[in-house]
């Protein structure tokens, strides 16, 4: 299976809905247009909604984590959201949660940057 990734900007946050599957054969193209994206400057959050990513591996912990340490760098926060239970065992084992709140849906993580529409 592959990867789509969309990307939207909301205000100030990029939201980055990932969908199929995000391992060593897709990481690279996730950390390039995210990184893009945050480098262009328009976003100060990015928020991650994962609701239709199936599989993840360390290679994708690893563009997460990249790119959470350059939205912090520029002062900004990044949350996930809509995480399926797998992935939500990923995260968990791996302490992400511990430096990323975790929401419902992107309407709760929106709200919770302070982002009104």
């Amino acid at each position: 299976m592959s990867l789509q990734a969309e990307l939207e900007h909301y205000r100030n946050v990029l939201i980055v809905r990932l969908r199929g599957e995000l391992d060593h054969h897709t990481a690279d193209i996730v950390r390039n247009k995210m990184e893009a994206e945050i480098i262009r400057g328009e976003s100060h959050h990015v928020i991650l909604s994962l609701k239709d990513l199936q599989f993840m591996d360390s290679s994708g912990l690893g563009v997460i984590l990249g790119r959470y340490k350059q939205i912090r760098s520029k002062g900004g926060k990044m949350v996930v959201c809509d995480v399926n239970p797998s992935v939500y065992r990923l995260f968990e084992m791996s302490g992400l949660f511990k430096i990323m709140n975790i929401y419902d849906n992107e309407r709760m993580a929106i709200s919770s940057l302070e982002v009104v529409s």
